[in-house]
This record gives C-alpha cells, sequence and structure tokens, in this order.
C-alpha cells in the first residue's frame, strides 16, 4: 500500500527542499552548519507543513549522522534518557560527529522531560533538533533555551505551493500518470494556508474523489471547494476547520452553554489540538468574557494551565473540562475588557497629557521647589481610607473607563464606587 501523498514527496535532499531560503539558502545560517559540518543544537520554530521534520532529516542525511526521533506527545523521560545512551555509545566510533536527535512538538514536554536533555546537549553527547509550533520562549525551560539557537520557520508562500504542486504532479508516481487539467489553483492555495502537507493532502483527496468520474480529473476553484466540503469532518489544527471549532468553543463559553463548551473542546482534544492552547484561550476567556462578574475565573483558568503544562495529556482534560464548565456556568462581564478598549483609544488619542505634579515623586530637592508631590494625599491618612483626589491628567478629568456592569460582584463594586465618585459614578 503507498504511503499518503505528502509522504511520497517529502524532500530528501536539499536541493528539493522547498521555502525557508532565509535559512538554507546559499550563504545563510543552516546551509552554512551544512557545508561546514559544525553542527549545534538548535529548535525551529514555526507553522503547520513548513517542513521542520523535513528539514532535520535533511540535515541529518547530508551530514550522515545517526538520527535518533522522538515525538512529545509519546515520549517520557525514560525513552529520553534511552536514546540518550544509546547516542553515548555511538558518538564514541562515529567519525561523522554527534547523533542527532530531533523531538516533534518539544513545547509538550514538560520540565522533567526537557531537564533530562540538559546534560547530554551540554556535552555534546547528542545535536538537539527541536520542533515546535508554540512560542519558544513560553514553552521551553530556559536553561534548555539557552543551549539551543531558535530558526523561525515561515508559511510557504503562493511561489513555493505553486512550485510543490507542479512537483507533486509531474514527479509523483501516481499523479504523473493521471490525466489532469489544472485550471485553477486560487481555492487550493487558500485552504492549505501556507502549509505543504495540506496543499499535498487536498490535491490527492480532490484527485481521488474523480477517479472513474472525469476524464480528465480538472481542478478548479469549485471542484476543490465542493470536495472539501464532503471532508468537512476532518479537523486540522493549522486549518480553516480549527478555527471554526475553535471559535464555537469560544462562543460557547461566553453564551453560558457548559455543555457546547465540552463538546467542543472534546473535539478539539481528540483532533490532537495542544491542550494548552486550549488552557490559553480559558484564560483570556475568563479575563475577557467573565471579568470581575467572578474575579475567581481568572485564578481557576490560570490554574488549570499550570496544571495542564505541568502533567501534560491524557490526564490534563479533566481539569482543562473543570475549568470550561465552570466558566461557561459564570456570570459574565466585559466590562474589564471594555475599560482597557477606551483607555487605550483615550491613550493613543493624546499621549501629551501629562501627569499632575502632585502625582508625582520628587526624589530630589530641585523636584521638591518645583512643586513634584506638593498637595498629594496619602489615602491611608483619611476615613475609610480614601480622598477625592483627581488622579487623571486634568484634560480627562470626568472620563469614566469602567462601567460596571450588572450582576451580584459588580453590583457591589458599583456601591463602593458610587461612594467614593458621585460626581462620576450616579446612582
Amino acid at each position: 500500500m503507498l504511503p499518503p501523498l505528502p509522504e511520497r514527496m517529502r524532500p530528501r535532499k536539499l536541493s528539493e527542499y522547498v521555502g525557508q531560503q532565509h535559512l538554507v539558502g546559499p550563504g545563510c545560517i543552516l546551509r552554512n552548519m551544512m557545508d561546514s559540518g559544525a553542527l549545534s543544537s538548535f529548535i525551529l520554530w514555526g507553522p503547520p507543513g513548513v517542513g521542520k521534520t523535513t528539514l532535520a532529516r535533511i540535515i541529518a542525511g547530508t551530514l550522515d549522522r545517526e538520527f535518533y526521533t522522538l515525538s512529545a506527545v509519546s515520549s517520557g523521560v525514560k525513552d529520553v534518557r534511552d536514546v540518550i545512551e544509546s547516542a553515548k555509545g555511538k558518538s564514541l566510533f562515529s567519525q561523522a560527529g554527534a547523533p542527532i536527535l530531533f523531538i516533534d512538538e518539544i513545547h509538550r514536554f514538560n520540565k522533567a522531560q526537557q531537564d533530562a536533555l540538559l546534560g547530554a546537549v551540554e556535552a555534546g553527547t547528542v545535536i538537539l533538533i527541536g520542533a515546535t509550533t508554540e512560542n519558544p520562549s513560553f514553552e521551553v525551560i530556559t536553561p534548555l533555551l539557552s543551549r539551543c539557537q531558535v530558526f523561525v520557520l515561515k508559511s510557504l508562500e503562493v511561489a513555493d505551493l505553486q512550485q510543490l504542486l507542479d512537483r507533486a504532479l509531474h514527479e509523483d508516481e501516481v499523479l504523473k500518470e493521471r490525466k489532469i487539467d489544472l485550471r485553477e489553483t486560487e481555492a487550493l492555495f487558500r485552504h492549505s494556508g501556507g502549509d505543504a502537507r495540506k496543499l499535498l493532502n487536498i490535491l490527492e483527496i480532490v484527485v481521488d474523489s474523480q477517479i472513474g468520474k472525469a476524464d480528465p480529473i480538472v481542478i478548479d476553484n469549485k471542484t476543490v471547494t465542493d470536495c472539501l466540503q464532503e471532508n468537512v469532518a476532518i479537523y486540522d489544527k493549522g486549518g480553516e476547520m480549527h478555527y471554526d471549532i475553535i471559535s464555537a468553543f469560544i462562543k460557547s463559553v461566553r453564551g453560558s452553554d457548559p455543555n457546547a463548551a465540552v463538546y467542543w473542546m472534546a473535539r478539539m482534544l481528540d483532533g490532537g489540538e495542544d491542550p494548552l492552547f486550549i488552557a490559553r484561550r480559558l484564560c483570556i476567556l475568563a479575563a475577557e468574557d467573565i471579568g470581575l462578574a467572578n474575579p475567581n475565573a481568572l485564578l481557576l483558568a490560570d490554574a488549570t494551565f499550570r496544571i495542564v503544562h505541568s502533567i501534560g495529556m491524557p490526564e490534563a482534560q479533566i481539569p482543562l473540562s473543570e475549568c470550561a464548565v465552570y466558566l461557561a456556568s459564570s456570570p459574565k462581564s466585559n466590562s474589564a475588557y471594555m475599560a482597557i478598549d477606551k483607555a487605550l483609544a483615550a491613550a493613543k488619542a493624546d499621549q501629551t497629557a501629562s501627569v499632575p505634579l502632585y502625582l508625582r515623586n520628587a526624589p530630589t530637592k530641585l523636584m521638591e521647589d518645583l512643586g513634584y508631590a506638593d498637595g498629594y494625599k496619602y489615602a491611608h491618612d483619611y476615613p475609610g481610607h480614601f480622598t477625592d483626589l483627581e488622579f487623571l491628567p486634568e484634560k480627562l478629568s470626568g472620563t469614566v473607563f469602567y462601567d460596571p456592569q450588572p450582576n451580584p460582584q459588580e453590583d457591589r463594586l458599583k456601591t463602593y464606587l458610587e461612594h467614593c465618585w458621585p460626581k462620576y459614578y450616579k446612582k
């Protein structure tokens, strides 16, 4: 049985590799590493389907290095240690240099798994090549990150996608034997979203759907769109379906439907979505849509993110479910979100509004003589720990950015603000 088209078309050497010329073009950093053989550990950061795994394999093949690969989804600390022990033995007898350890989705490794790599990377027992779709600054521990360079890969451009498409149609052992009439490419490229794997998957789906029905097989925008609508059940982390499902999830939590929220979250997890991506969305939802109506929501979302990062899947699905249900079942308010939006608009509209002198510190005698801090009233010296003092710039005096919304928590805040600031918050 033949492998899928993306695997059949996977480049085996650098001359076949498409895109990322800022890294592998003549005179560029990865090309120089390959040409000199002076390879150091690095992390490839970029969206799905732009050639991270392929590039790691090409580098290992070009330099004739022993190549080990681990997936952060299915590997644990023991797997890491086993590979390192094996690499120690191989590196003693290798003339080519230290073996390469490629870790796909390295952002899913927890701290203990990443810690297990430190000694081997530091000693040069292995050359680590990590691949991630997430920002390494947040997902890779600092000691490991300091031992690696980070290279950013870009989504493929139209010219790159066209090159891949032409190669597949003319060089693939199956497609080159078909009669294919390529009339339009816009839908192909749009739905691929700069992802080589997705482009080739779509091409294969479209061709297979017409075998025995059309001669020649026609590829145009309508055919591609119709074919993909029939295959809409496929969840793709990098594609349109991804954004549709995350949108449904967000709107279900915002709309206070815990059942729909858990269902759409299950669809994402079942489709292979990174649980930390979901946890981040829950943090944003807690602040943006629940906010001051239930401040505990943000605390729970933050705790959920930390727990998911620590324990990983499959157990992480339990705290994710707990948080999603809690957030969906909480009262809603976007008052904090609206307040910062209004404040940012005011800040951008006029960046000249000066800080009143009495709100400035006076660390020097000159500043004190100029009136800095003169007239400031220390709130704790007054009854109720409050004093009526204007804290906004003069030209913004009286502006209200925060508007409490009707819910039990903010009703209490509003009562307090009405007492303190009756000129701004009227009963």
